[in-house]
C-alpha cells in the first residue's frame, strides 16, 4: 500500500467503506486505485499521451498538439517514469535475492535502495552501467566507499564518455548546469547499429537524453531507468508493456 502521502506513516486503519485511515494524521483515502484510474486526465488523452511517451516525444513538443496544460503533460510523463522505476526496483530486488557474493551483490544492493540518492560530485552526476545476461542495469555509485575510483573516473574521463574497469561494467558522469543534467551537443547523435554492448547502450542513452534538452537533476534517476527499460525491451511493444504496469501499480 505504501506510506501516507501526508505524514509518511505506514500504519492505517481499514474502514468498512473500503478506505484506509492513517493512524497518525487521520488522512482517509482509497488506496486500492491503480495509477491508470487515479489520474483525472480523460482516458482518451491518457492513452494518446502514453503512445506519445512510448514513441519518445518530449512533453515540450506536445504543447500545441494536446488540449492539456504543459505541466499536466509533464506530470503524467513523470508518473509513467515512476511506474517504470518501481517495476525495475521490484525486478532487481527479486534478482538480488539469488546472488550470494561478489561484485554483483554490491551493485544490486546499491540499485535496489529506493531512498538512495544517485551520486553527485560537485557539478557532476555519476552512475554505473552493468551488462549481464543480455540485459543492462544502471546503478548509483557509493562515492564514499569508492572514493579512489570516483577520483580516477573524473580525472581520466570527460563528461559523456565511459570508463571501463572490465568488459561487463562501465562508469559515466554528466554535467549539472543549475538544476539540469546536461548532455553536451557534441555528445548527442544516432544510436549505433550494434546495440548488444555497453557502448551500444551508451550511444542509445545519449540519443534519448539529447532530445530531452536537459533533464531535471532530481528526476534524473527516473529518466535513466526509463532508458534502461526502453533498451531492455526494445524489441517489444512498449505501449502494451507500460499499460500493463499502470494497471498493476497502486497509486
Amino acid at each position: 500500500m505504501g506510506n501516507c502521502p501526508r505524514c509518511n506513516s505506514k500504519r492505517f486503519w481499514q474502514l468498512s467503506t473500503g478506505q484506509r485511515r492513517c493512524v497518525v494524521c487521520g488522512l482517509t483515502r482509497k488506496f486500492n486505485k491503480n495509477i491508470w484510474r487515479k489520474t483525472r486526465i480523460s482516458p482518451y488523452w491518457k492513452g494518446r499521451l502514453l503512445e506519445f511517451f512510448c514513441l519518445g516525444v518530449p512533453a515540450y513538443r506536445l504543447r500545441f498538439q494536446v488540449p492539456l496544460n504543459i505541466k499536466t503533460t509533464q506530470r503524467w510523463f513523470r508518473i509513467l517514469r515512476e511506474a517504470i522505476y518501481i517495476q525495475a526496483m521490484k525486478e532487481l530486488s527479486t534478482i538480488s535475492q539469488k546472488i550470494e557474493t561478489g561484485i554483483d551483490k554490491t551493485i544490486f544492493n546499491e540499485a535496489i535502495s529506493l531512498e538512495k540518492k544517485w551520486s553527485k560530485v560537485g557539478k557532476l552526476i555519476l552512475f554505473g552501467i552493468r551488462q549481464k545476461n543480455g540485459k543492462i542495469l544502471t546503478f548509483p555509485v557509493d562515492i564514499v566507499e569508492e572514493s579512489s575510483l570516483v577520483s580516477q573516473i573524473i580525472k581520466d574521463v570527460r563528461a559523456g564518455t565511459l570508463y571501463y574497469p572490465d568488459k561487463f561494467r562501465a562508469y559515466a558522469f554528466l554535467d549539472i548546469h543549475g538544476d539540469q543534467v546536461i548532455l553536451n551537443n557534441k555528445e548527442g547523435g544516432r544510436p549505433k547499429d550494434h546495440l548488444d554492448s555497453l557502448e551500444g547502450f551508451w550511444s542509445y542513452t545519449k540519443h534519448w537524453l539529447y532530445h530531452q534538452r536537459g533533464v531535471p537533476e532530481k528526476y534524473f534517476h527516473l529518466y535513466l531507468k526509463e532508458i534502461e527499460w526502453r533498451f531492455n525491451h526494445r524489441n517489444e511493444n512498449l505501449a502494451e508493456l507500460l499499460r500493463g504496469l499502470l494497471n498493476k501499480c497502486k497509486a
